[in-house]
């Protein structure tokens, strides 16, 4: 699967973005997804996850409240709706898949990543 970040952008404090993450194929429907971010020289960190139903989904605590993750299966894709955005939320953010039917929250259970979309909030 061939997986399109995108959405990202320069944003206050406060402020609000929602990244989307569409996916070629017609075996979306099959894959957990799952979004990261990573800041120059850092880790890639997890950020929230979905099931292929969508029946469940899992949050960083950094993000917890915050964030909300949800996909739209029969558009092919995923999405992350940002709120309360925060300095530290700046990263670029990626977009994974992955055929297992458990939550992952390791860069290393994933199989698909995206390109990224820079996400940038000012103080």
């Amino acid at each position: 699967v061939q997986l399109q970040a995108s959405g990202g952008g320069l944003v206050q404090t406060g402020g609000s973005l929602r990244l989307s993450c569409a996916a070629s194929g017609r075996t979306f429907s099959s894959y957990d997804m799952g979004w990261f971010r990573q800041t120059p020289g850092k880790e890639r960190d997890f950020v929230a996850a979905i099931s292929w139903s969508g029946g469940s989904t899992y949050y960083a605590d950094s993000v917890k409240g915050r964030f909300t993750i949800s996909r739209d299966n029969a558009k092919n894709t995923v999405y992350l709706r940002m709120n309360s955005l925060r300095p530290e939320d700046t990263a670029v953010y990626y977009c994974a898949a992955r055929s297992g039917h458990l939550i992952a929250t390791m860069p290393t259970d994933y199989d698909y990543w995206g390109q990224g979309t820079l996400v940038t909030v000012s103080s």
